[in-house]
């Protein structure tokens, strides 16, 4: 990248980059510390919609990671700023938990399975075929589908669990109906946070740690991104993908000194 312009504005994915379950990526904390003390704007963003931003500070701050409530922003929120320009004051039969479910109720909609507007796909980990059944009978019925994000699987203490894309499949083999998904890849979850923080795409970096969602979404929208090998994609994989991201790195921990310093291309793998 050529004469890059400043950073003033950090995104940073949170499971694989700053913690793996409970617990803390070393060099975390730092990070989060120096952005704060920085005066930098930033965000830490998710693809998982089950929790509240509240509830997500709480969890980060046992794991020794003090981010501020405003600076967590999730799939559910997307979502709900999505709907919120598209159809106001809206209805919505929603499959999910708090942080979708309050997502929605703070921009004005209403939840009812009477002829929604929308049937809205999120992350629970208690999915009920009653619920499905009745989600792809309203899709069936005119009801507009969609999802918060296209993951399929996601982690948990006791191994894998299905998760919100995995679902959209199921309704969308019964429905002949596709969703559409909010979350990353979709750059518009990139561009959500940088109008929540009135940032510019040529003066953001995106930091994840998978190819195919973080950085593939980061790209798209005109950030400048760091691939961290903590998570899901490793080093020798990254060739295999026909982009590439700004910069490569082992850990968060290598990029406390870049914060507030310029990010250029280097040489990766």
């Amino acid at each position: 990248m050529t004469n890059p312009r400043p950073v003033e504005t950090w995104l940073t994915d949170m499971d694989g980059v700053l913690v793996h379950e409970e617990v803390p990526i070393p060099g975390a904390q730092e990070f989060i510390e120096k952005l704060k003390s920085s005066g930098l704007s930033f965000l830490v963003l998710t693809n998982n919609s089950i929790y509240t931003p509240r509830d997500l500070r709480a969890r980060l701050l046992g794991s020794g990671i003090d981010v501020p409530e405003s600076a967590i922003w999730t799939s559910a929120l997307a979502t709900a700023q999505f709907l919120a320009d598209q159809r106001p004051h809206g209805t919505a039969y929603v499959v999910g938990e708090a942080g979708l479910t309050t997502a929605l109720h703070d921009i004005g909609y209403v939840m009812t399975d009477r002829d929604p507007d929308y049937v809205v796909l999120g992350e629970t980990r208690t999915y009920s075929f009653e619920a499905i059944t009745r989600a792809i009978r309203l899709i069936e019925g005119g009801a507009r589908f969609i999802a918060t994000n296209p993951d399929v699987s996601g982690p948990s203490v006791n191994g894998t669990l299905p998760a919100t894309g995995s679902v959209a499949a199921l309704i969308s083999t019964a429905t002949g109906r596709t969703p559409y998904f909010i979350g990353k890849p979709n750059p518009l979850m990139m561009r959500s946070a940088l109008n929540r923080l009135d940032a510019h795409s040529e003066t953001t970096v995106m930091i994840g740690d998978r190819m195919d969602t973080d950085i593939i979404s980061g790209l798209e929208a005109g950030l400048r991104t760091v691939l961290v090998t903590t998570g899901s994609t490793q080093p020798h994989q990254v060739e295999l993908f026909p982009y590439r991201p700004t910069r490569v790195v082992d850990s968060i921990a290598d990029l406390v000194d870049l914060v507030g310093a310029e990010v250029s291309a280097e040489p990766t793998g």
